[in-house]
């Protein structure tokens, strides 16, 4: 660091004295590069030529470009169809509350009294029956209404089966005025004065009028023509994807009802899938060999390739 110090002070104060600097570098003549061009007519026609088809090769790639996303957008929206979960009675009504339905009866002359309810099961073997007629059956099975066993209704507290909204009291056994084994004055094994195994008015099992979802008896119903949406112009232009998750019942014709969105996606493609799935025809849900309304989700796939 001294000697350094020490060399830069000396530098200062006894600048060292150089010759006088010689150049010896010389101009060179070169090529003009502004001379003349050799510009023909036959290179000027070639050279045209070429630029109307280099341009009109990239117009053409553009557009056919925008053809083949469009095709490829619209091919590969796909539909799945549908997600499957455990039996439960679903309203048709606004406010979504239990529903389903049943009724029966013997053809007696008087209704049938006040009572409890049977054990709740999904798979009927025995209707509820307050005057046995076979006192000594070769295989003895508890009677049931077709009824989720997770549902929890307010019954009598009384000892005898019966139908809860019945105003006679039990003092003469009686299955009711309706018919199909049950209780009370509609038809079908269950309870009340409605149709099927359930419990009053409605029909098709559960309480109250309804559908069902898939599984434990109930088939899916299977999809015979499903046409494919249309992307949204909106959704195209953002390359916007993803997917809607619709709700909808399936009736007893194989016709979509009350299809709703489950699971918005946007960019307009929740109302283009809806109107998709309107169009769509279904084999029906089956429940005991008869066709039933049942309540099934679809996700509907919107993807760009």
């Amino acid at each position: 660091m001294w000697r350094s110090l020490y060399q830069q002070i000396h530098e200062k104060l006894y600048p060292e004295k150089l010759p006088p600097l010689q150049l010896t570098s010389r101009p060179v003549k070169v090529k003009d590069i502004w001379g003349d061009y050799n510009y023909t007519k036959k290179s000027a026609v070639g050279s045209t030529v070429v630029h109307i088809l280099a341009i009109g090769a990239i117009i053409g790639l553009t557009i056919a470009g925008r053809h083949m996303v469009k095709k490829v957008e619209e091919a590969h929206v796909t539909l799945v169809n549908p997600d499957l979960s455990e039996i439960m009675p679903i309203s048709m009504k606004k406010n979504d509350t239990l529903a389903g339905g049943g009724g029966g009866g013997d053809r007696d002359k008087i209704q049938a009294p006040k009572g409890k309810l049977p054990k709740f099961s999904m798979q009927q073997i025995t209707p509820p029956a307050m005057v046995i007629r076979n006192d000594h059956p070769k295989l003895e099975v508890q009677p049931t209404v077709v009824m989720p066993p997770q549902v929890k209704m307010m019954t009598p507290n009384m000892p005898n089966i019966g139908d809860p909204k019945s105003n006679i009291m039990p003092t003469l056994a009686s299955n009711g005025t309706g018919s199909g084994g049950g209780l009370g004055a509609g038809s079908g094994g269950g309870v009340g004065v409605g149709e099927g195994g359930g419990v009053g008015m409605g029909k098709g099992g559960g309480y109250g009028g309804g559908v069902f979802r898939v599984g434990g008896g109930v088939s899916a119903p299977r999809a015979l023509n499903t046409p494919d949406p249309e992307y949204s112009e909106e959704a195209r232009k953002a390359k916007y994807q993803g997917t809607v998750v619709l709700w909808l019942i399936v009736d007893q014709n194989g016709r979509p009802q009350q299809v709703k969105v489950a699971r918005s996606l946007g960019m307009g493609l929740d109302q283009k899938a809806i109107e998709a799935v309107r169009k769509w025809t279904f084999e029906p849900a089956q429940k005991d060999g008869k066709p039933v309304a049942v309540q099934i989700n679809v996700e509907v796939n919107f993807r760009l390739y």
